[in-house]
């Protein structure tokens, strides 16, 4: 005789997506990376700034913290895997990137706007371009991902 399964196992995160994407494999896992690096440098970057001269430079100070969350929630939802989360990465790369082309574009057309410089200003210079870089990779590897589990 076989046991019935018991009713109150949780499906796993891809069983109750109903897709299965598997985010971090291939070049999802260097982005995974890269973003968790960026995670920690903007966070550590912006509570330093936050906590020691926030009010030399409230907006730059700031939005270096909203890059930090953006950067982290990115990087849990790659981690997390599954069609929705796949879908809320994309959502946030593409915000990502409107937010370093609009400050990245602020802080070279004004540069006296920014008494102290952003993780987007400049497209990212202080950080290589990899702010510029990065959401672009993200959404190629996040629209092939579904192009894949279909």
């Amino acid at each position: 005789m076989t046991e019935p399964a018991p009713a109150s196992a949780p499906a796993a995160p891809e069983a109750r997506d109903g897709r299965g994407t598997k985010l971090v494999k291939g070049p999802g896992l260097l982005l995974v990376w890269l973003y968790g690096v960026m995670s920690v440098g903007a966070v550590s970057r912006s509570l330093f700034h936050i906590l020691t001269d926030f009010d030399s430079a409230p907006l730059a100070h700031s939005l270096s913290a909203v890059a930090a969350v953006v950067y982290a929630f990115i990087t849990y939802t790659l981690v997390r895997g599954g069609e929705t989360a796949r879908r809320a990465a994309l959502v946030c790369c593409a915000a990502e990137l409107a937010g370093v082309l609009i400050v990245g574009t602020w802080t070279v057309l004004d540069p006296g706007a920014f008494p102290d410089s952003t993780v987007w200003s400049g497209y990212g210079w202080g950080y290589v371009f990899i702010p510029v870089l990065l959401p672009v990779t993200g959404m190629i590897w996040l629209r092939r991902a579904r192009a894949g589990a279909a």
